[in-house]
């Protein structure tokens, strides 16, 4: 069973994104938040799977409420999924500080849903439609940075490069095995091994790492659920 925490400042949107999550069999609804600050004390008190965070209701900010999510000291951190809306500037920041994907307000409840089950298994949510806005934002990043991460992309092995580029396009672990004809645990072991080489917390820090160190072009790939 799936825990999730819901954070939005309106009230009629978690009665609906509660409903909607309880329906599912194999998800439960746990707490619910009306701002980033109240997420964070909750998170810490019920320790769910995922927190399922409105960027608007965030507090003091998106990037600093997601990263103070992913900082626990004593056990798991919650797989932060974002909502989004296409004029909203943060996604790469808080990509970065440790959420687990993002997905536009304008979602169906389906795709609402596989999200929360894919960001709970340790996997990458990033909408097709704000991608453009995620690779502009890398590449400028990489034009600031003085230290690119390039001389983390050198200690990876050559299969290890293969798998986080499949990593990248929005692969699971089960159709990267398939793409590099390996055993599934045999993927699972190349991406603990990714993680610990380039510093990453999780998967979606992984991604942000491939196209930041030039590994993955912005034209090569499109993240997707």
């Amino acid at each position: 069973m799936t825990s999730v925490l819901i954070a939005t400042g309106q009230a009629l949107q978690r009665v609906g994104l509660r409903m909607l999550l309880e329906s599912q069999p194999d998800l439960t609804v746990v707490g619910e938040a009306s701002h980033g600050s109240q997420a964070i004390r909750l998170s810490a008190l019920l320790r769910p799977d995922v927190v399922l965070l409105d960027g608007r209701s965030a507090e003091p900010d998106t990037v600093e409420t997601v990263r103070r999510l992913a900082q626990v000291p004593d056990g798991p951190a919650p797989h932060v999924l974002l909502l989004t809306t296409d004029t909203d500037t943060y996604p790469y920041g808080a990509l970065r500080a440790g959420a687990a994907g993002h997905l536009p307000e304008g979602a169906t409840a389906d795709e609402l849903v596989a999200a929360v089950r894919v960001v709970a298994a340790g996997d990458v949510v990033v909408s097709p439609g704000l991608t453009r806005a995620l690779i502009d934002a890398v590449r400028n990043q990489r034009a600031l940075e003085s230290h690119p991460p390039g001389n983390r992309l050198d200690t990876l092995t050559g299969r290890e490069r293969d798998v986080l580029t499949a990593v990248a396009s929005g692969d699971s672990n089960s159709e990267i095995a398939d793409r590099l004809s390996i055993a599934p645990t045999t993927v699972k072991s190349h991406v603990s091994s990714i993680l610990t080489k380039i510093g990453a917390r999780g998967r979606v820090q992984a991604v942000v790492f491939a196209y930041e160190s030039g590994l993955v072009r912005p034209t090569q790939h499109v993240l997707h659920a």
